[in-house]
């Protein structure tokens, strides 16, 4: 359940034990493995869960190992401690699979027809919404090796990590075998690794990768100084995120419902894709565009392909950022090649780090210019409820002809990207549809909420290294007439799944056939009648009665059928802008003025003094303010 807590020093994310231990602590091994599954005996699968169950690992325990692990490197000078090493375990389940575990439906207020969100997001997965994430063409499902329909149907996507290759080979081979028991089909199993040698860090086009992970408020150190403490200690410029973004029912960075059926507290939600790269295709589309530069005589006669490359990127390949070096890399630097502490205020327009820079395409940072104050800019943290955490490993062998066959130009070889976030609408999702698939981002156009853009006169484009095939705006430092570059495509989906990472109490439950489906509102949250991106977030539903403020600023419960059960009277016939709140265990609904300042009260539950309550509407009728376990308010609208 949420924290009550603000003080950043207090770190009591490393001793949790209920979430599992990849989402905020990360696994971090040099070798992984995932087995994506599918259920066929009901029994079978509980009974398979129960005895996996006390194999999860836990953020308590991946955050101490972590913590070790990193101490004992850096008394080896950097080199990895060869006596500390752990092999992890974590089990994430999709809507089917939590469908077939049950019996039931997770989500029965959630269909087709329910307005966009996280949760249909979820129930719909990614094959059925691949349109508008760019999976066509050669990235449409019907070509994936997984997630898609029939044959490719996922249950559930079992995570196997560890430092030494040949510890993960043994386990696997029991792993399989306790499958086949319980009838189990292993509908594809993905490797992953970190590459060797100099290439250790890097993925597959050789830019170090994981340099802008943000860090987690609770479970990492604030700065000590009261001026940086946004910021990780010892991290310059990661920002510490608040954990709700990652896992549903922390604290979060927005007062706005997300609700949320109870199983999913204390859980995350998890996107896989497995992404094949074309190195050889991207470097020579990358020289390409240099010639095309040279010829307009919009590059320096001396720039070279790793050049350009480093401004498509956004960071040279050491992971330098272009921003503070522009003209070489620093590899060389160990402080630079982590540098987090990046700032596009006096490049509004993208003349050093382009706007259609991967770097900026997926975190804008502080580049958004501040319409409503003309000169100034929103700050870095402006995006944090747009932060997803990634885990991302590469997969096969690196290109080079003349190792091997396998090394060539047609082995398979990309990247296994798996995040983590609380909402997949509005973080992962929103990120590939309006950030790096949108050809019109990033220039911002005065509407704060919707963060779209204003396309101007030539588009700034989308993401040249994971996105579309793209034509992008490459600006001249000196001004003058901007110059197209042309960029294929040469990331292609060939496998995506939505998973949910249960918490540990909820795999038990799971174990046992069980499920929790109430929704659960916690506080601070708003409902609005004017919801400016129009989704499921500003109605509460739990399948069997709806919770929510109806544009005459009425307060009400109704059933499936849209009857009235309960109401609050607080229609507004002048209307005056409302706003139904939760906040300090206290449902309310009051006019506000600018700014969301509250300017009076219409009707109250009366429960306010309660912060760690929470709003619950059920799946028998009733709506129930709870506070620690006791029911302190309620609609009496339970089916009889």
């Amino acid at each position: 359940m949420a924290t009550a807590t603000t003080d950043p020093h207090n770190l009591f994310l490393r001793e949790d034990t209920e979430i599992q231990g990849d989402v905020l602590a990360g696994f971090k091994k040099d070798h992984m493995q995932l087995l994506f599954l599918r259920f066929e005996d009901q029994q079978m699968a509980r009974t398979w869960l129960k005895q996996l169950r006390p194999l999860i690992a836990t953020t308590g325990q991946v955050a101490k190992f972590n913590r070790e692990f990193s101490r004992a490197r850096s008394y080896s000078g950097g080199d990895d401690p060869r006596n500390l090493n752990a092999l992890w375990y974590g089990l994430s389940l999709t809507f089917e699979g939590l469908a077939f575990l049950t019996g039931h439906n997770p989500l029965p207020g959630v269909d087709d027809n329910t307005k966009d969100g996280p949760l249909k997001a979820f129930m719909q997965g990614p094959a059925k919404r691949a349109a508008d994430l760019g999976d066509t063409g050669p990235n449409a499902p019907k070509n994936w090796l997984f997630g898609n329909f029939g044959d490719g149907r996922v249950h559930a996507v079992l995570t196997l990590a560890a430092d030494q290759p040949h510890v993960l080979r043994a386990t696997l081979g029991d792993v399989r075998q306790d499958l086949a028991r319980a009838k189990i089909v292993t509908v594809y199993e993905q490797e992953g690794a970190t590459l060797e040698g100099p290439r250790r860090g890097r993925e597959h086009f050789g830019f170090k990768d994981g340099v802008s992970e943000p860090a987690v408020k609770y479970l990492d150190e604030p700065d000590p100084d009261p001026e940086k403490s946004q910021y990780e200690k010892g991290h310059p410029g990661t920002i510490l995120v608040n954990p709700g973004e990652f896992v549903v029912g922390l604290e979060r960075e927005r007062p706005h419902p997300l609700p949320y059926p109870e199983w999913a507290h204390n859980g995350s939600f998890q996107v896989v894709r497995r992404l094949a790269q074309d190195v050889p295709g991207w470097w020579a589309g990358v020289a390409e565009q240099l010639k095309v530069l040279k010829e307009a005589k919009a590059a320096p006669p001396q720039a070279t392909t790793e050049w350009l490359a480093a401004r498509v990127v956004g960071r040279w390949r050491s992971g330098t950022p272009v921003a503070k070096c522009p003209h070489a890399d620093m590899s060389y630097n160990a402080e630079s090649s982590n540098d987090n502490l990046i700032s596009f205020r006096d490049d509004p327009d993208g003349t050093t780090t382009p706007l259609w820079s991967h770097l900026r395409n997926t975190n804008p940072r502080d580049g958004f210019p501040d319409r409503k104050n003309p000169g100034k800019f929103h700050p870095d943290t402006k995006f944090n409820h747009r932060r997803i955490m990634r885990r991302g490993i590469p997969y096969g062998l690196p290109f080079d002809p003349a190792a091997s066959a396998l090394n060539g130009p047609d082995g398979p070889r990309g990247l296994v990207f798996v995040c983590y976030q609380a909402d997949l609408y509005r973080q992962f999702e929103f990120i590939q549809r309006n950030w790096m698939n949108d050809k019109t981002f990033p220039k911002p156009n005065p509407d704060p909420h919707h963060e779209k853009v204003d396309p101007g006169p030539l588009p700034a484009g989308a993401d040249p290294v994971a996105g579309e095939e793209t034509v992008v705006c490459w600006e001249r430092p000196e001004g003058g007439e901007q110059v197209a570059l042309k960029f294929s495509q040469f990331v292609r989906t060939e496998g995506a799944v939505y998973a949910f990472v249960p918490s540990v109490s909820v795999l038990d439950q799971l174990a046992e056939g069980r499920m929790n489906t109430n929704m659960v509102v916690l506080g601070p949250t708003m409902f609005t009648v004017d919801s400016f991106d129009n989704t499921e977030r500003d109605r509460v539903d739990s399948g069997t009665v709806r919770l929510f403020l109806q544009k005459d600023g009425n307060l009400v419960v109704v059933d499936k059928s849209d009857n009235v059960l309960w109401a609050a009277d607080t229609a507004n016939p002048a209307r005056d802008k409302t706003q139904a709140r939760f906040q300090d265990g206290e449902l309310f609904v009051c006019t506000v003025k600018e700014r969301n300042q509250i300017d009076k009260k219409l009707w109250s539950s009366g429960t306010a003094g309660n912060p760690e309550a929470k709003l619950v509407v059920q799946t028998d009728g009733n709506v129930v303010i709870y506070h620690h376990g006791r029911a302190i308010w309620h609609t009496d609208t339970a089916v009889r």
